[in-house]
């Protein structure tokens, strides 16, 4: 491993030494020739499935009530034009489907490590492959715990029998996490989707941006390194190590993906999250997909849509598809974060489906991703969100009506 981390602390180094050189040449805008091809590829619309939709809709359900919910929900899905589902599948060191590794999750049954009375995960894939719409295996690889209590954790939890060593941390005012500089962490986490490649027809491998959770988790691992890079370098090269094993174990299966969800702040990544995005972007071998969450409107003082969008397409180096996610939970909300944009969210009710659009334009875009599935699905909510949904619909089914005449 060692090896590895010396030779990614090269990578990282030549990459931040010509990024800004070459991203000033890149092309962003697209040719009438990409145009006409775009037109005749399918687009890929993808939406994140939360553990939140799985305990609201079924915790606790017997399976043929659960078989209902998927059939109407995916139902939905497929008449409204999207293909893609990005389902969390382990939200909290647990697992939503028979694991011999990790305990059943307390989002799909009453306490972590009871009894799974059928498999969701399989239930669900059938049922989504039959109207070819695709499931990616979302994972939170280091997360185990949102807070830090540890009443909930089962003793069937890895995470249990770590605790009191260096390879899991309780972190004030974020939750529990594994330590992503341990290795035996590290072999757990390819274990777990060894298993789920092994066991299930699953379409890709899906991670969101929760990579290193504080600056001292690894403490113990980098005394080693200290005096030959930096703690930034070493919980860079840590989150590479294993996005590079992610990649290679997910390529043993054929025809399966590997996408990573990062924070749409690029410079969060580097500053809080050790999400290596510039190298993803420039090396072969980390991801297949590229997902920000480009989670702002176009009147953002700090990171407006427009400018943020087109930063994510320069750094794109290498064939890596650029599928951003979209924010359609913040209709009719107002947005502090945004300064004086802040109010856009509520008095416009056509944001995404101009992000779309604006999107579409790019090069390197292949599709974009709504966050999440029930600000889609249920009836209910603001007029904005109603309204913002709509704009969307009606996007997307005029794209059908055009390649169907």
């Amino acid at each position: 491993m060692k090896k590895n981390i010396i030779r990614m602390v090269s990578i990282f180094a030549v990459t931040m030494g010509v990024t800004a050189f070459l991203c000033q040449f890149f092309r962003v805008d697209i040719t009438k020739e990409e145009v006409k091809a775009k037109e005749e590829q399918q687009e890929i619309r993808s939406v994140f499935y939360s553990y939140i939709e799985i305990k609201k809709y079924f915790q606790n359900q017997p399976e043929e009530e659960a078989k209902k919910r998927i059939v109407e929900q995916l139902d939905f899905l497929k008449e409204k034009g999207w293909n893609r589902v990005l389902l969390q599948v382990r939200p909290f060191s647990d697992a939503i489907y028979p694991s011999k590794i990790y305990p059943s999750s307390s989002t799909i049954v009453e306490k972590e490590g009871d009894p799974l009375s059928y498999d969701f995960l399989k239930l669900f894939l059938e049922e989504a492959h039959a109207r070819k719409i695709e499931v990616h295996a979302w994972i939170n690889p280091y997360r185990v715990r949102n807070q830090t209590d540890l009443s909930s954790l089962s003793t069937k939890n890895p995470a249990f029998l770590y605790l009191g060593t260096s390879k899991v941390k309780g972190i004030d005012g974020k939750g529990i996490y594994y330590n992503p500089a341990s290795e035996e962490v590290q072999d757990l986490i390819i274990s777990g989707i060894e298993e789920l490649l092994e066991n299930y027809d699953i379409d890709g491998i899906h991670f969101d941006d929760y990579f290193y959770p504080s600056d001292d988790i690894d403490e113990q691992e980098y005394k080693e390194y200290q005096a030959v890079m930096t703690r930034q370098e070493f919980h860079l090269t840590q989150v590479n190590h294993l996005v590079q094993r992610v990649y290679e174990t997910v390529k043993k299966k054929e025809g399966v993906l590997f996408g990573i969800s990062p924070e749409g702040n690029i410079e969060n990544n580097y500053e809080k999250n050790a999400a290596d995005v510039k190298t993803w972007l420039k090396e072969e071998g980390y991801i297949d997909y590229i997902m920000p969450q480009i989670y702002y409107g176009f009147d953002n003082e700090v990171k407006p849509f427009q400018k943020t969008l087109e930063e994510w397409h320069q750094l794109i180096q290498n064939e890596v598809d650029f599928l951003p996610a979209l924010a359609l939970y913040k209709a009719g909300e107002p947005d502090s974060y945004a300064k004086g944009g802040s109010l856009e969210w509520v008095a416009k009710k056509d944001i995404i489906q101009k992000e779309v659009e604006a999107s579409r334009k790019l090069s390197k875009y292949q599709g974009f991703s709504i966050f999440r599935f029930d600000f889609l699905y249920q009836t209910e909510g603001n007029e904005n969100l109603i309204q913002e949904r709509e704009n969307l619909f009606e996007l997307l089914k005029k794209d059908q009506e055009k390649k169907n005449s």
